[in-house]
């Protein structure tokens, strides 16, 4: 059996670009053209994450990973960034007169389960950290969500840690297309009826364009694999060398650069500065420590 290390799909680390070597020479500037939005949207994510730590569930919001990581860069005692590119996209089943996705297997929830241990998401540290886990992912019908909730508290069940403790330490951002509200909007989390064994604050949304958000969740170049169940025991490949993953790196290079550079922290402040949140104390500190930088 392979290991979890194995398993998960190799990143670049771009903060700390020593890996990188002459993989970006030559390749063409990026065109950032989605960078107010996810600036925006970045912003608002801080706001509403309760001063806890991120983790970007799949591939769709590497973006946004990637622009904070360069924000934070350098910042004591801020949200510590981290990756979760789990998948469960899989085919489905016939259950009497409806078809749903086949459930997982006992080696892939052993999989999943070592999965969200290498990010420190176990019942046990769940159950004493200090500060929230906060799963951040773009949400359609909240499939991916429920999924991973599902994993998770079966987890809890079975290992016997409190769940009274740990239902206050878990939160859920979602992030939706930007669309017209009304009385008949679809929200996700209504249907969702895990949603209300959390705290009601603990699950929240934050719109995005829908241009930007179709970019991030169905066109843009990831540079790792998608992480479907059926892979989640297989060994990763490494990383695409090709052209389309050269100018996805150029891409993801030049958000980290943005993020870190002065107007880039000053463009997220402000971002946050506008959400209604900014009366809580930490979040007045990062806007001021984000503007000093």
């Amino acid at each position: 059996m392979r290991t979890w290390q194995e398993s998960l799909p190799f990143r670049w680390d771009l903060v700390t670009p020593d890996q990188l070597g002459t993989l970006l020479d030559g390749a063409a500037p990026p065109d950032l053209w989605f960078l107010d939005e996810l600036v925006t949207c970045t912003g608002k994510v801080l706001a509403r994450s309760g001063n806890g730590d991120l983790y970007f569930v799949g591939r769709s919001l590497d973006s946004m990973f990637d622009l904070l990581g360069g924000v934070l860069a350098g910042l004591v005692g801020v949200q510590r960034l981290h990756r979760l590119p789990l998948s469960f996209q899989r085919p489905a089943v016939r259950s009497g007169s409806r078809w749903r996705r086949r459930p997982l297997t006992r080696a892939e929830v052993a999989q999943g389960r070592r999965f969200l241990a290498a990010v420190g998401l176990t019942p046990h540290t769940l159950a004493r950290r200090d500060r929230p886990a906060v799963l951040v992912d773009v949400v359609h019908r909240g499939a991916t969500f429920t999924e991973l909730f599902t994993l998770l508290r079966d987890w809890i069940d079975a290992e016997r840690e409190p769940w009274p403790v740990i239902r206050r330490k878990l939160r859920f951002v979602g992030v939706t297309r930007r669309t017209r509200t009304s009385p008949k909007t679809y929200r996700w989390q209504q249907h969702a009826d895990w949603t209300r064994t959390l705290p009601a604050a603990a699950v929240t949304n934050v719109s995005l364009d829908p241009w930007v958000w179709s970019y991030f969740g169905d066109h843009q170049v990831k540079l790792t694999r998608s992480l479907y169940p059926d892979r989640w025991l297989a060994e990763d490949t490494g990383p695409g060398r090709d052209e389309r993953t050269r100018q996805a790196l150029a891409e993801a290079a030049a958000l980290v650069a943005y993020g870190r550079s002065r107007a880039g922290r000053h463009a997220v402040a402000r971002a946050v500065g506008r959400d209604h949140a900014l009366a809580q104390p930490w979040l007045r500190t990062l806007v001021t420590n984000l503007t000093r930088s």
